[in-house]
């Protein structure tokens, strides 16, 4: 799975569920909040104050 910006919490957690590690690092500790499913990967980054790109480089390794 390619994630992008506009991939939203809820797809990632259930298609990659591994990859939490990688949001919970970056200090998204909501993952499992049922607003959060519905956020896309861009609006939880602008949310917590985090670069975009460098967190999507980390989650496409």
């Amino acid at each position: 799975m390619k994630i992008e910006r506009t991939t939203q919490i809820g797809e990632i957690m259930e298609e990659c569920p591994e990859k939490a590690e990688v949001l919970l690092s970056y200090g998204m500790h909501c993952l499992g909040c049922p607003a959060s499913q519905m956020e896309t990967i861009e609006e939880a980054c602008e949310v917590h104050g985090i670069d975009v790109e460098e967190v999507l480089i980390e989650l496409n390794k």
